[in-house]
């Protein structure tokens, strides 16, 4: 089990819950702008929001983000060690630095001692695109073995400062090896791990990459916090997080179990799995919804859940676990959303 370290009330590692993860992508320099996509992002499911700071203006703008925020923020820093002092001095509750690339020691040490002295603790991040030149010579490019290398040089800059309270990561745009990185990882260090398929892509294809890359480690218990990283609006971002952790049994939530459909199909199953999916998907509760469109399957699934439909010739039956199936009234959704409702509490 990885240590615990806390990003304000946000527990990370040591048997915490993985927490979700995502970034903004206004202007930092623009607060009210950066403070309601924060918000937004935080109503759609996110733990901590990562921002980007890339000159003073941003920095001090993380004061009056931080005091409107909802949810922990981490700044994200490169280059320039002032910055993340900075950052840090208007509340930033994390940075995200490679120490590698923000000066010599005495800079690190500053940032150290900065951090320390506020409570944050600092990410160190590498990437694929982010390996240094001779590790690239030497490992014939940015593999596996060459991202630990780095990370592990990463935190031994920190180390040797006397800070402790680190977070890694380690990420590729390849599936394979960003899971044989982090696995390498893992059994290298005891930090908290920040996982992720890094520029995963467009949201259809990103999704796929990210549930098997981040799928594969959290399955061997490797990962305490989790990023999608998506093309385009980061909202997109925190709901496949949801839905990868609640797949894994990580985290509550109504679990929509809905048939593929065939030409015995009864009742309209994706428009009502939609309905269901759109009034519950923050719903903290465990429960599991049948969403059936015919008599061969749907009986069967529908009773083995807390609540379900099966679809028939005459309409629906409406099944609740441990009671006998009723024959269903009205809209189907409205009927299952109805039960659901009076299983909150109870789950």
């Amino acid at each position: 089990m990885s240590r615990r370290v806390m990003c304000g009330r946000v527990a990370m590692g040591g048997g915490a819950p993985v927490s979700i993860q995502s970034m903004t992508n206004t202007d930092t320099r623009d607060a009210a702008a950066t403070l309601a996509q924060v918000r937004a992002l935080a109503a759609a499911g996110c733990d901590i929001v990562r921002i980007s700071v890339y000159d003073e203006a941003c920095a001090r703008a993380m004061r009056e983000i931080r005091d409107g925020s909802p949810t922990p923020l981490v700044a994200d820093v490169h280059f320039d060690y002032r910055l993340a002092v900075l950052a840090v001095e208007n509340g930033a509750d994390k940075l995200r630095i490679n120490p590698g690339n923000i000066g010599g020691e005495r800079r690190v040490q500053k940032v150290a001692d900065c951090a320390r002295a506020h409570g944050v603790p600092i990410r160190v991040g590498v990437n694929s695109g982010s390996v240094e030149k001779e590790l690239l010579r030497r490992y014939g490019g940015p593999t596996p073995r060459a991202m630990l290398e780095s990370a592990l040089a990463h935190v031994r800059m920190l180390e040797a400062c006397g800070f402790y309270d680190v977070v890694v990561s380690i990420k590729a745009s390849s599936v394979r090896e960003t899971v044989e990185a982090n696995r390498l990882l893992a059994r290298a260090c005891e930090y908290p791990l920040h996982i992720g398929v890094t520029e995963a892509g467009l949201p259809g294809r990103g999704t796929v990459k990210s549930a098997i890359g981040a799928g594969a480690l959290l399955l061997d218990g490797i990962g305490d916090t989790l990023r999608v990283s998506l093309s385009g609006d980061p909202l997109q971002e925190p709901a496949v997080a949801l839905e990868i952790l609640r797949s894994l049994g990580l985290r509550g939530g109504v679990n929509i179990i809905a048939c593929p459909t065939c030409g015995r199909t009864c009742l309209d199953v994706a428009g009502v799995a939609r309905k269901i999916e759109e009034a519950t998907r923050l719903w903290p509760e465990r429960l599991t919804v049948a969403v059936m469109g015919c008599v061969v399957n749907g009986p069967g699934e529908a009773r083995e859940a807390d609540v379900g439909i099966a679809g028939g010739p005459d309409g629906f039956a409406l099944f609740r676990r441990g009671e006998k199936p009723v024959r269903g009234e009205g809209d189907p959704a409205q009927a299952l959303l109805s039960a659901l409702e009076a299983l909150r509490g109870k789950a």
